[in-house]
């Protein structure tokens, strides 16, 4: 499985971001997928994750209200809308897929395939 993660960028505090985190290699539609970051100095921690059909999402606190994770199963593809930005959501933005699960998971080690990251960076 690999996974290419896009959609990063520069925005300031109160804006929007979508992600995209497209799959090819595997039956993506079988398993579930998560969303971590990593800011500077700090360790990579849970964002948002969803199961294999898109039906059951789970959000970690901090973005809860904030921020949608989706998949379009049709097109290989997780999304990750990302709505008033703080400048603490500066990070960089992985996605991964756990292949051998299909219920959301915020557990990283739960996660066998990851993507290269992207990253976002909200100015105040």
């Amino acid at each position: 499985v690999q996974l290419q993660a896009s959609g990063g960028g520069l925005v300031q505090a109160g804006g929007s971001l979508r992600l995209s985190c497209a799959a090819s290699g595997g039956t993506f539609s079988s398993y579930a997928m998560g969303w971590f970051r990593q800011a500077p100095g700090k360790e990579r921690e849970f964002v948002a994750a969803i199961d294999w059909s898109g039906g059951s999402t789970y959000y970690a606190d901090s973005v809860k209200g904030r921020f949608t994770i989706s998949r379009d199963n049709a097109k290989n593809t997780v999304y990750l809308q990302m709505n008033s930005l703080k400048p603490e959501d500066t990070a960089v933005y992985y996605c991964a897929a756990d292949t051998y699960g299909v219920r959301p998971k915020e557990e990283d080690y739960e996660y066998d395939y990851w993507g290269q990251g992207t990253q976002v960076t909200v100015s105040s």
